[in-house]
């Protein structure tokens, strides 16, 4: 049963040995793995902090674009009433002028009308006078002749003047 029970010298060699590697360990290998590792944690949580900051600035930048995107739009709409009202402008001086141009030419027709119509009226006076001149002429002229002659020249003249 020597093999179950170990030899005291060598169980304190042994425990002697594990101590010291164990001392080691602990001196020069779990200060270094123990420093990188809350170095890495450091760096983890920097690392998770600057995301959380980069989050944010993100969230502000699209909060900033958003309100640019809305002032714009809404630029834009007040650019398009604004051409909307001068051009309902442009158009509504437009018919106030082609109403006035409309209303003179009317009024330029009417008064070349009446001018044309009062040169007639002097015309036909002006032939009427004439007829009535040649008329009472021949009149006189037959007058100083026969009676009946007048009459019948005269009867003659109506009867032309309702032809024409």
């Amino acid at each position: 049963m020597e093999i179950l029970s170990p030899d005291t010298g060598l169980f304190i060699f042994q425990t002697v040995a594990f101590l010291l590697l164990l001392f080691l360990l602990g001196k020069f290998a779990w200060k270094p793995i123990l420093s990188g590792l809350k170095e890495r944690e450091q760096t983890i949580e920097s690392a998770l902090l600057s995301a959380e900051q980069a989050k944010k600035e993100m969230e502000a930048l699209q909060a900033d674009n958003q309100k640019l995107l809305a002032e714009a739009r809404a630029e834009r709409d007040s650019i398009l009433k604004e051409a909307m009202a001068t051009a309902n402008s442009i158009k509504e001086e437009a018919k106030e002028e082609t109403s006035k141009i409309t209303a003179k030419m009317l009024e330029d027709a009417k008064a070349t009308i009446e001018n044309e119509k009062r040169a007639a009226l002097a015309d036909v006076k002006t032939q009427v006078a004439a007829l009535s001149l040649e008329i009472t002429e021949r009149v006189i002229r037959k007058q100083l002749g026969d009676q009946k002659a007048q009459e019948a020249l005269v009867d003659e003249y109506v009867k032309d003047l309702n032809l024409n």
